[in-house]
C-alpha cells in the first residue's frame, strides 16, 4: 500500500512539474492561434465587404444603364406615337394587310363613288341626293373598310400572339437562340403573326440590329403588346435579363386580357342588341312604308325639301349610332 502511494505521489509530482514547465508554451500557442483566427476572420470580413461593395457597384451600374435604356425607349416611343397619330394612307393600307399603292386606293374610291351615283340616279332621279350618296360611298366606305380590316387583323394577331410568345419561351428555355425561335414563328404560325415575324426575320437577314428589327413590329402592329415585346427584347439584348420569364409574364397577361374581353363581351351583348335594334328600326320602318305606301313616302325622294329632310335625318341617325357605339364599347 505504501509503495502504491509512493508511486502515485511521484507521478503527480512529475505531472505538476511538467505542467509548470510546459504551461507558458501552451499559453503562447493558444494566443498565437487566437491571433491567427482573428487575422483570418478580419481577412474574410474584408473579402466579404469587398465582394458586397463590388456587387453593389455592379447593381448600381446596371440600374443606371437600365434607366438610361428606358429613357431612350421612352423618347423613341413618344416620337413613334406622334408619328402614329399622323398615320399616312400607305401605313394604314400596310397595317390592314394589303400591299397595293395609294393610287389604287383612290381609283377604287372613285369607282365606288361613280357606281353609287349612277345607281341612286337611276332609282330616284335626284341629282343632289345622288351626289351626296356618291361622296359618302366613295370616301366613307373604303375608309371604313380599311379601319375594319385593320382592327380585325390586330385582333387576330393579339389572339395568336400569346401562342407565339410561348414558342419563344420554350425555345429559349431549351437553349435555342432568339433568332431561331423567330424563324420558327415566321414559318409555322398562322397569319398575321407569321407575316409580321417574317418581316422581322427578313430585316435580321438584311443586317438590321435586333432592336431595330423588333421595333418595326410596333410600326406595323401598333398595340401595347407589341410595344412591350420590343422593349423587353431590346433591354435584354443591351443590358441582359431573364427574357424567358418576361415573355412568359407577357403571355399570361395576354391570356388574362382575352378572358376579360370575353366576359365584357358577354355582359354587354344586351346593350349591343338594343343598339342594333334602335339603329336599324328607322330604316326598317322606312322600307316597310315604301313597300306598303310608296306614294306616301316617295315625296322624300322627289322633292328638294324631302332631300334636305333625308340628309338631316341621316346626319342625326349617324350621330345617334356613334353615341350608342361609344356607350357600348369598352376599352380594356
Amino acid at each position: 500500500m505504501i509503495t502504491i502511494l509512493f508511486v502515485a505521489l511521484v507521478a503527480l509530482s512529475t505531472g505538476a512539474l511538467l505542467y509548470g514547465v510546459l504551461q507558458p508554451r501552451f499559453e503562447s500557442d493558444k494566443a498565437a492561434r487566437s491571433r491567427f483566427e482573428q487575422f483570418s476572420a478580419s481577412e474574410n470580413d474584408l473579402a466579404l465587404r469587398q465582394a458586397a461593395r463590388d456587387r453593389m457597384q455592379e447593381v448600381s451600374k446596371r440600374r443606371k444603364t437600365l434607366q438610361a435604356t428606358l429613357q431612350d425607349f421612352e423618347e423613341k416611343n413618344r416620337k413613334r406615337s406622334d408619328n402614329m397619330r399622323k398615320l399616312t394612307l400607305e401605313a394604314r393600307i400596310r397595317q390592314a394587310g394589303f400591299d397595293f399603292a395609294p393610287r389604287a386606293y383612290w381609283l377604287g374610291c372613285a369607282g365606288i363613288g361613280v357606281v353609287a351615283f349612277l345607281l341612286m340616279l337611276m332609282l330616284t332621279g335626284a341629282l343632289l341626293l345622288s351626289l351626296g350618296l356618291a361622296l359618302s360611298a366613295g370616301l366613307g366606305l373604303p375608309h371604313w373598310f380599311l379601319g375594319w380590316r385593320r382592327t380585325r387583323r390586330q385582333r387576330s394577331f393579339s389572339d395568336e400572339f400569346a401562342n407565339a410568345l410561348d414558342v419563344i419561351v420554350r425555345g429559349i428555355k431549351s437553349g435555342l437562340p432568339l433568332q431561331d425561335t423567330l424563324r420558327m414563328i415566321a414559318s409555322e404560325t398562322p397569319d398575321p403573326v407569321r407575316s409580321e415575324f417574317a418581316r422581322i426575320v427578313e430585316a435580321l437577314q438584311m443586317g438590321a440590329p435586333l432592336t431595330e428589327a423588333v421595333g418595326r413590329l410596333y410600326a406595323s402592329m401598333p398595340m401595347p403588346e407589341t410595344n412591350f415585346f420590343a422593349i423587353v427584347v431590346s433591354i435584354q439584348s443591351q443590358s441582359g435579363g431573364n427574357l424567358a420569364e418576361a415573355l412568359n409574364n407577357l403571355s399570361r397577361v395576354l391570356r388574362d386580357r382575352k378572358k376579360m374581353k370575353g366576359k365584357i363581351k358577354a355582359m354587354s351583348m344586351e346593350a349591343k342588341a338594343s343598339a342594333y335594334i334602335i339603329g336599324s328600326l328607322p330604316i326598317i320602318v322606312a322600307g316597310l312604308v315604301y313597300l306598303t305606301s310608296p306614294d306616301y313616302i316617295s315625296i322624300l325622294f322627289t322633292d328638294p325639301k324631302g332631300h334636305m329632310i333625308l340628309m338631316g335625318s341621316g346626319l342625326w341617325m349617324l350621330c345617334g349610332i356613334l353615341v350608342m357605339r361609344k356607350m357600348i364599347n369598352f376599352d380594356f
